[in-house]
């Protein structure tokens, strides 16, 4: 959700040497929005500015230690004095549009607000490959499903609920591809206890625990569409151009919602208390299970 104020900067200094740092996991992902980036190394030496994107006083500090001359950031966390440039934090935005916030107060024009990233032919061609390891006869058309959300369990639409929406697409003729981290290994069997042992292998396809974000991108960019719970998934998949259908409950999807594919859809049961933004419901889950089938299905429908 960064993306589009970093583009807004590159835009502004067409010749800067931007350096992204960014966790091992994810540093990838700038590769894939453009070029004019350089890769590894240590933040700091002969760096003119920083923009520093995260909210934490660690990140401020840690930049003022390296050395950087312009330290730029919200006014959060006490870390007013450890910025050289510094921005009063907006009300609640959409994070794409708060970060884009933040380059605008500091002089960088706004462009559009979707995140983009571009699957290149080696990135699909892993994709494919982790496919085929899984069962694809590399024609049948695929749909992915992301049943996990690390937040907590009260993101997730039911696993029962993902099963019964896979047995319909499996009768329309649609592959399903189920992706996630090991973390959601849990979920993914909870689905596969309901599906039980009617359906075949090759018409279900376990990638949970099986890709690094590279891999599914490139999974992600072979598929028609994704049915996701408010995840990096459903973030990954949009900036992709992929149709998400998102099931919210306890988050915000004002906040939080897919950008980057128009045609996106959320769905929202609204009952009174949501969103509560709690990681466990003490109560009835009515948020999510009040999200059916026959919805997710007519929207997951929608790109055949």
């Amino acid at each position: 959700m960064a993306l589009p104020a970093i583009a807004d900067v590159r835009r502004a200094l067409p010749e800067a040497a931007i350096t992204v740092a960014a966790k091992p996991s994810i540093r990838w992902l700038f590769s894939l929005a453009g070029d004019g980036y350089s890769h590894g190394g240590a933040v700091g030496g002969g760096h003119g500015s920083a923009l520093l994107l995260p909210n934490s006083f660690r990140s401020a500090l840690d930049v003022w230690r390296s050395g950087i001359p312009e330290r730029w950031g919200y006014r959060t966390d006490w870390r007013g004095p450890l910025l050289t440039r510094s921005v009063p934090p907006p009300r609640r935005f959409h994070q794409v549009d708060y970060y884009q916030h933040l380059v605008r107060e500091l002089g960088f024009p706004n462009g559009p607000g979707e995140p983009r990233l571009v699957a290149t032919d080696a990135i699909r061609g892993e994709g494919a490959e982790a496919l085929e390891r899984a069962g694809w006869d590399g024609t049948s058309p695929l749909v992915a499903f992301a049943p996990g959300a690390a937040y907590g369990g009260a993101k997730r639409w039911p696993p029962e609920y993902f099963a019964e929406l896979a047995l319909a697409l499996i009768d329309d003729g649609m592959t399903v591809v189920i992706v996630g981290s090991a973390a959601d290994a849990p979920t993914f069997k909870e689905i596969a206890a309901a599906l039980g042992s009617a359906v075949s292998r090759t018409r279900v396809l376990n990638l949970v625990g099986a890709t690094d974000l590279p891999t599914l991108a490139g999974v992600l960019a072979r598929c028609r569409a994704l049915v996701t719970n408010d995840s990096g998934a459903m973030h990954l998949a949009a900036a992709l151009g992929v149709r998400v259908t998102a099931v919210f409950g306890p988050t915000n999807e004002r906040e939080t919602g897919p950008r980057g594919n128009a045609e996106s859809a959320v769905l929202t049961n609204e009952v009174a208390c949501r969103p509560c933004m709690l990681r466990e419901c003490p109560i009835d889950h009515r948020c999510m299970r009040g999200v059916s089938v026959g919805r997710v299905l007519a929207e997951a429908r929608r790109t055949r």
